[in-house]
């Protein structure tokens, strides 16, 4: 399947098994949303599939009340950069459901949202803000990379009780595809995806960064090195551990993600690694990602996202170490 045939493969699947699981957003009916992800849908569940108006933080806030009602919305914000527009009602609202309540009640919600760039997208439409959700306690944040996993993590968020950000890389969309279970597929939070074994350096990444670390395992390996590749599926819950024994055997680690530099989750990841296998380590840990500048126009992409060649000569200058 494609990456977007998982993802659909996934709606399908629990709406079939779980008559409250509902889907909403905008244009996700008639019109199948943005990327055509829900197309059919509609038809195939009447009433149970519907629009909504362009207003993220009407849609974040009235999934949290059918979560209350008993209902297991699965909601599409368009693209992650909207979710701005939604954050007083992510964090503050439906982040802390559970904690306010004092466990009486939970917020059953999925949020879909695409992200990433790579395909020349207008303004905000390719934002990598996932670090600004990890500072809102109560959120789960999934970013797959490949497509049995997009099926896999969107199966378990949705039956998750507590709410997820599961967030798409739209690169990916048509572009990838793999082997994806047919039948029922979950695949547990807080557990990394070792996609390649090597011993002198670990490259850590997550969703379409993946991707660009195994092309350039691959040259380095041409080169002479051995390069392993950690696909760290979600966020929150960090695998830590498996972070960890992987970064352990090699010594050395380099962190790449699309977000700007500064703030991103890559500083988690060297801030966890210090602490948990400073021991193990035989040289600074290196991050590859955006500038701290705003997200440019599409024909200033390249220069802006990581590339292949960046993550070489960070890995280069980690090697020499």
């Amino acid at each position: 399947m494609s990456f977007l045939e998982a993802i659909r493969s996934a709606l399908i699947s629990e709406m079939e098994r779980d008559d409250r699981v509902v889907i909403f957003g905008m244009d996700v009916g008639k019109l199948g949303g943005v990327f055509r992800v829900t197309r059919g849908l509609q038809e195939r569940f009447p009433n149970r599939v519907f629009d909504a108006p362009l207003a993220e933080g009407a849609i974040v806030g009235a999934s949290l009340g059918m979560a209350i009602g008993g209902l297991v919305p699965v909601a599409e914000i368009q693209f992650l950069g909207f979710t701005h527009q939604a954050f007083h009602q992510i964090g503050p609202q439906l982040g802390r459901y559970r904690s306010r309540s004092r466990g009486r009640f939970h917020a059953q919600v999925t949020i879909r949202a695409p992200f990433g760039g790579g395909t020349r997208t207008p303004e905000f439409h390719g934002d990598s803000i996932e670090s600004q959700f990890t500072q809102t306690p109560g959120i789960k944040i999934v970013c797959p990379a490949f497509p049995d996993d997009a099926k896999g993590l969107l199966t378990e968020a949705i039956r998750d009780p507590d709410p997820v950000l599961f967030l798409e890389p739209q690169r990916l969309y048509r572009g990838l595809r793999g082997d994806v279970p047919t039948g029922e597929h979950t695949v547990p939070f807080g557990r990394s995806r070792l996609v390649r074994s090597g011993s002198d350096l670990t490259l850590v990444a997550w969703s379409a960064a993946v991707h660009l670390c195994l092309k350039a395992a691959q040259q380095l390996e041409n080169e002479g090195a051995s390069v392993s590749v950690l696909d760290l599926r979600t966020l929150i819950p960090l695998d830590v551990e498996g972070l960890v024994n992987v970064v352990s055997k090699s010594g050395k680690a380099v962190v790449v993600h699309e977000a700007p530099l500064t703030g991103g989750f890559g500083a988690e990841i060297v801030a966890t690694l210090q602490r948990e296998a400073f021991m193990s380590l035989d040289a600074p840990v290196e991050r590859v990602a955006a500038p701290d500048v705003p997200y440019p126009p599409g024909s200033l992409e390249d220069h802006f996202l990581p590339s292949v060649s960046r993550i070489l000569a960070a890995a280069r200058r980690t090697l020499e170490f």
